[in-house]
């Protein structure tokens, strides 16, 4: 009588197959995959330092006062769809003691909207969807997925430009670890503006075409080095008006300068536990479930295998009975 071979064996083969194939796709196939910029975001950053900033209604520039630029960030996601690409509306508000808290952007010190779309992969910027500003560079809101021990070019709106930002080593962000960027920029004219001329040291003259100069004492960005997240940020803006013609420290006025403007402790908190859940995500994907996967793939592949050659081996092994001599008829 044939010995019926049990399935088990099979099982236990085709099923460290599938988890082997598993453990690769998620970890080769899945994982890069799943490194794309959201665009469901909804965040909130807060800076504050202490500086300077231009009072209209004093028409003098007020020193040592607290400054506070929140800057809020939320995607379309209809448009974000439709393109395939993040688009992400920003609104940023400066404000003083004055103007805090502001129940409306526009009666903050100084209040700016802008729409930024990137490629949701490599964060390169992409003109489309009502894009405003027109961007360039490498890092933004945020750096790219990966980030790498050099040099990035960061754009700055206030200079309509971007700035080379070194790479400074590793730092840690409320216990995280993450990469330091920093750079400055020189004084540059960015554009012109009408005003009185007795503004700008010019009494005798009625209204004239002032300079708007911009530069930046310090820039600092700490970025997660897996999603490119920015986990702290820092920088020193200054802002003057110059009289037409005029060189730096003559006849100049300051509308808005602080030697550093930072995020805050809890802006830091919130960057790092959104960071860290990040990261644990795609640490489920790229190793801790590929690797489980893997190893038990591994473990039930080669139990099936051996299961299979030893019952065939049994099979071959076995001689079957030899048939008996019928016995003689006799009545």
């Amino acid at each position: 009588m044939r010995r019926t071979a049990s399935p088990v064996p099979l099982v236990l083969l085709g099923v460290g197959t599938f988890l082997l194939v598993l453990a690769a796709m998620l970890a080769w196939y899945v994982e890069p995959r799943a490194q794309r910029t959201p665009i469901d975001t909804d965040a909130t950053t807060v800076f504050t330092g202490r500086g300077s900033y231009f009072d209209a209604k004093k028409v003098k520039t007020v020193d040592g006062t607290k400054l506070t630029v929140t800057r809020k960030v939320r995607g379309d996601v209809a448009d974000s769809e439709e393109s395939g690409r993040a688009v992400w509306d920003v609104s940023t508000s400066v404000d003083t003691d004055d103007t805090l808290p502001a129940s409306d952007t526009h009666d903050s010190f100084q209040w700016t909207v802008e729409r930024w779309v990137t490629d949701r992969r490599t964060n390169t910027p992409v003109h489309c969807c009502e894009e405003s500003p027109r961007f360039e560079g490498e890092a933004y809101l945020k750096f790219p997925f990966n980030v790498e021990r050099r040099a990035y070019r960061w754009w700055d709106s206030t200079l309509g430009g971007t700035v080379e930002l070194e790479f400074a080593g590793g730092t840690k962000v409320q216990g995280h670890e993450g990469y330091r960027f920093t750079g400055t920029v020189d004084p540059v004219r960015t554009g012109t503006r009408q005003v009185p001329g007795v503004l700008v040291g010019l009494p005798d003259r009625g209204q004239v075409l002032a300079e708007e100069w911009y530069a930046n004492h310090g820039i600092e960005l700490v970025a997660d080095r897996k999603t490119g997240r920015i986990l702290f940020a820092a920088i020193g803006p200054r802002k003057t008006l110059r009289a037409p013609g005029a060189v730096s420290g003559g006849n100049e006025v300051v509308l808005l300068e602080s030697e550093r403007i930072a995020f805050t402790e809890e802006t830091q908190k919130k960057q790092v536990e959104l960071a860290r859940a990040d990261n644990r995500k795609f640490r489920l994907l790229g190793l801790t479930v590929p690797v489980g996967a893997g190893a038990l793939g591994l473990l039930l592949a080669a139990a099936g295998s051996v299961m299979v050659f030893r019952g065939r081996s049994e099979d071959t092994g076995a001689v079957p009975a030899p048939a008996g001599e019928p016995e003689p008829f006799t009545r």
